[in-house]
């Protein structure tokens, strides 16, 4: 379509509008700093009512507490922050029980998005809610075009501004930052992997649907088109995990969003998720001196960062104890490290989330919430 076509096309099927009155308002949103740079949905009582009716819920409800800064978001802020990043009502329940998944990890209730390292919610959906709300599973899952993926991620990112008060340069102390921050909403393409959805690893059956939240610092690509070989592909993803910039506390952790045709190269090979994850936590080291020669010597950082045994978030210390003194364990257990397939089957090309966790091992390591 050429430019005269698009435009002809825009006259022809954009009802009329009063722009003055939306520049109006879209402007008073950005005077009072509701917004995340970008422009925002002007919301009122009745746009408001469709989010509200698609719960049974109270509107007043808690949904999740930042003790420290003493404020609250409820059900009806969570409803109207999604109005203002454009969802539809009917993403409402995800952006809901994303909120419910937030709010059983520790970390974002501690402030963690508030941290100089950047952090931001990043969002997996699973199950039958994907097709029916039109959220991206397949190509480009980390960029734009899908209108679930891009709002629901954006309402979390709003809720954060508007109701905790997580503007930068003020108690968001982001040094940096990463572009997840604006939005980061992902769904499983679990019609094209060989393995069980994430979702069922935590406790779910497979026709339900659900949101599990993860705090997450950067994502990586790993770009592997070379080999077809299960160990080398690994030691491949190894590598990522393992790189040093990677490593602020003692062990680091990742979530792998494996496309298809990596996937396969595990699956054909008789790998399960589970072997994968045993193999990547065996081969998950680093030589002391490695460490040594950029100052993150294991356990001179060990020291800075360990929490008492009597902590609820300490972690064995397995960082000295590998094969040889030498030799560092950088993932405290095969949980550390979770796996899911997404994005087209088109290319090698998967990604290493970078998660920021010190959470003790435990058998589901992060959180989840049934959706509806």
């Amino acid at each position: 379509m050429t430019t005269t076509e698009t435009a002809q096309a825009t006259a022809e099927t954009v009802p009329a509008v009063d722009v003055a009155r939306i520049q109006d308002a879209l402007e008073y949103y950005f005077d009072r700093e509701w917004t995340d740079g970008l422009p925002v949905v002007p919301v009122s009582a009745s746009s408001l009512e469709p989010f509200l009716a698609s719960v049974d819920r109270d509107p007043e409800e808690v949904l999740f507490t930042i003790t420290h800064l003493n404020r609250d978001l409820t059900v009806r802020l969570a409803a109207i922050n999604a109005a203002m990043a454009g969802c539809r009502p009917e993403y409402f329940p995800v952006v809901l029980a994303a909120w419910e998944a937030i709010a059983k990890e520790p970390h974002p209730a501690r402030g963690i998005w508030q941290s100089t390292t950047g952090t931001a919610p990043f969002l997996v959906v699973n199950g039958p809610i994907r097709h029916e709300i039109g959220l991206n599973s397949e190509g480009n899952i980390f960029g734009s075009g899908f209108r679930a993926n891009a709002t629901i991620g954006r309402a979390i990112r709003l809720a954060c501004i508007n109701v905790f008060g997580l503007h930068p340069h003020k108690l968001d102390q982001a040094t940096q930052g990463n572009p997840s921050k604006y939005s980061a909403c992902i769904g499983e393409n679990e019609e094209q992997s060989p393995w069980p959805p994430l979702h069922t690893e935590y406790g779910f059956e497979a026709g339900d649907s659900v949101v599990t939240a993860y705090v997450i610092r950067s994502v990586i690509h790993v770009e592997a088109r070379h080999t077809m070989v299960p160990e080398q592909l690994a030691r491949d993803l190894i590598d990522t995990i393992c790189r040093t910039g990677a490593l602020i506390h003692e062990y680091t952790s990742a979530l792998l969003v494996l496309t298809p045709e990596h996937a396969d190269v595990f699956a054909s090979a008789g790998w399960s998720k589970d072997d994968l994850r045993q193999y990547i936590h065996a081969h998950a080291t680093r030589d002391r001196a490695e460490l040594t020669a950029v100052g993150k010597d294991a356990l001179s950082h060990k020291t800075r960062w360990r929490l008492s045994s009597e902590h609820p978030d300490s972690m064995p210390d397995t960082a000295s104890a590998g094969e040889t003194p030498d030799t560092v364990n950088l993932l405290s257990h095969p949980t550390s490290v979770q796996i899911m397939v997404a994005g087209a089957n088109n290319a090698g090309v998967s990604a290493v989330v970078e998660i920021f966790t010190l959470n003790p091992p435990r058998e589901h390591p992060y959180s989840s919430s049934r959706i509806g």
